[in-house]
């Protein structure tokens, strides 16, 4: 049984008055998209920080305009485009955690841009997420934003794409670091199809931690 709750304002679009509302939100007001303990995980995808649309339905890469969910659905990593503009329902997650990804952020604190979060605020959500990531043990890790993910690494020349995790303190062998674009919107740089290719080289990377070769 999921442990997320359901949007809270119930299914329905957010208001301009809504989002104002959730700006202030804190970290315990959005959940996380996670297995259960001791769960595989192929892919922990970690965004920058909640929107705040994505803190009004308490659902990650909420916003319309984002390209997040089209483009793994256009990179074959899910089997259907999910809509989490106004929240995710059970098959929803289903259809995430089935596939073996987990989704978090960098920083839990809401904002309207990443642009407003502290150098500590990310340098401190980077030491958190290498705390989860040993624990979780995924098989891969993609960070969506290289400007953020240099400021919480302190990793200034870090470029697109897989990573020298041994450069991360306290990273653990065995999960691949990888950074990817910005799907926001307001990253004109890129397109659904583009961000797709970068989800597809990320997960061709990682396999499956269910599949067992045979003995």
């Amino acid at each position: 049984m999921s442990s997320r709750r359901p949007s809270p304002l119930g299914g329905a679009k957010p208001t301009r008055e809504d989002l104002a509302r959730f700006a202030a939100a804190g970290p315990d007001d959005l959940d996380d998209v996670l297995p259960a303990p001791g769960a595989p995980v192929r892919l922990l995808i970690v965004g920058i920080n909640p929107g705040l649309w994505t803190a009004a339905v308490n659902a990650p890469f909420a916003h319309p305009g984002n390209r997040f969910w089209p483009s793994l659905q256009r990179a074959g990593i899910l089997d259907r485009r999910i809509d989490a503009s106004r929240g995710l329902d059970a098959a929803d997650e289903q259809e995430i955690l089935g596939r073996g990804i987990a989704m978090t952020n960098l920083v839990a604190r809401p904002t309207a841009r990443a642009d407003e979060l502290s150098r500590e605020e990310l340098r401190e959500g980077g030491r958190t997420l290498v705390a989860r990531v040993r624990e979780m043990r995924p098989r891969a890790v993609a960070v969506v934003g290289i400007t953020a993910f240099r400021t919480a690494f302190s990793l200034p020349r870090a470029r697109m794409g897989r990573q020298d995790a041994e450069e991360v303190a306290g990273w653990p062998q065995g999960s691949a670091l990888w950074v990817l674009p910005q799907p926001s919107g307001l990253n004109a740089h890129e397109t659904v199809d583009s961000l797709a290719a970068h989800w597809r080289a990320v997960w061709e990377a990682c396999p499956d931690p269910s599949d067992q070769e045979e003995p």
